[in-house]
């Protein structure tokens, strides 16, 4: 087992790689990606890369996959929404903030991948696809986006809030940003697939349903589901060229020779099966989430690495074993500003 060192992070790989050189300081690290200079040795051999996060989030990985993405001819996400934050950096030092668009994005000869079991709030997918485009990245042709993924609504995000607020002192520590009501409504089977959009009647007719049932639990919910229904009208026509089935196009890809890279959201300490249940988050973060939410079989992964890092953080509620306490502890915070731990 060969260890990968990336940034603030380390990686292990579950079977002999190529050692990724490192930048030198940690404030550089920082500020820039250094893509050029932490470029690996020789070509990693895998032809499918899964990359997950081993702790509570914040190990590193979409550094390790910005860097990795320059070899892979497919980048993708398999669960998990927004809730995610990437950061990676150009080798100009410019700095892109990526919540849905898998951090692949920075390869210009890669098609970047969202699929079936990632959540999509499409209005924030259309502002995250914007900012990149005003960098100069080009995204027509090289994004695809499920058509059996779930669509996420401002009404999930305000459901998230209000189940928050009845949770009193007893809070899980949820973004808000709708992940959890979102699942729900997959889980119950009432909620809305990007392929909705292609028939817009049966969409608003769906959408009505979706928000009558939030409204009888939650009746002073602020949510417009006419004038949400108007906005989807607009939002259609401009997603549905990214739509397709990506379980056949990344199987398709696989069996072509492309190379594929799978980019985990969250960490394994937050799945809702092995985490620190209930303070998790709403899917599989560990390694069955990436085959559910990709319809990619396991036997065709060359290559796990997980990411963790010397001095853990997390947010949120939820128990922290290895939580550093004291003056150093102090210290700590004040510097990283959330509480650190160790491995």
């Amino acid at each position: 087992m060969q260890l990968h060192r990336q940034a603030a992070g380390q990686a292990q790989c579950m079977r002999p790689a190529v050692a990724l050189r490192t930048c030198s300081g940690a404030k550089r690290s920082r500020a820039v990606s250094c893509r050029a200079s932490q470029q690996p040795a020789e070509r990693f051999p895998a032809q499918v890369c899964v990359v997950l996060g081993t702790q509570w989030g914040d190990e590193g990985k979409g550094k390790l996959v910005d860097i990795l993405a320059q070899q892979y001819d497919v980048v993708a996400r398999a669960q998990g929404g927004a809730n995610a934050g990437h950061t990676i950096y150009d080798d100009k030092g410019t700095k892109y903030a990526l919540h849905l668009v898998p951090s692949g994005v920075l390869n210009q000869g890669a098609t970047n991948v969202i699929g079936h079991g990632v959540v999509v709030h499409v209005p924030g997918l259309f502002e995250e696809m914007a900012e990149l485009e005003e960098k100069g990245v080009q995204l027509d042709g090289r994004l695809l986006v499920s058509d059996r993924a779930h669509l996420l609504f401002d009404l999930h995000k305000e459901v998230d809030g209000a189940r928050e607020a009845e949770l009193a002192g007893k809070k899980i520590g949820t973004t808000k940003r709708g992940i959890g009501p979102a699942y729900a409504s997959k889980a119950t089977r009432n909620g809305l697939r990007v392929n909705d959009l292609r028939d817009l009647e049966s969409f608003a007719e769906k959408l009505r349903k979706l928000s009558a049932d939030a409204l009888a639990r939650f009746p002073e919910l602020p949510y417009d589901v006419e004038a949400d229904i108007q906005a989807y009208q607009g939002y259609a026509q401009k997603l549905l060229p990214f739509v397709t089935d990506t379980i056949e196009y990344i199987n398709n890809a696989h069996d072509s020779g492309k190379r594929v890279l799978i980019e985990g959201a969250n960490a394994t300490m937050l799945d809702i099966d092995f985490g620190t249940y209930p303070f998790v988050t709403s899917s599989n973060p560990s390694i069955g989430g990436i085959v559910s939410g990709l319809g990619l079989a396991p036997s065709k992964f060359d290559a796990i690495i997980g990411v963790a890092k010397a001095y853990t953080t997390r947010v949120g509620a939820g128990p922290y074993p290895t939580e550093i306490f004291g003056d150093l502890g102090e210290k700590v915070r004040e510097v990283r500003g959330r509480p650190c731990g160790q491995v």
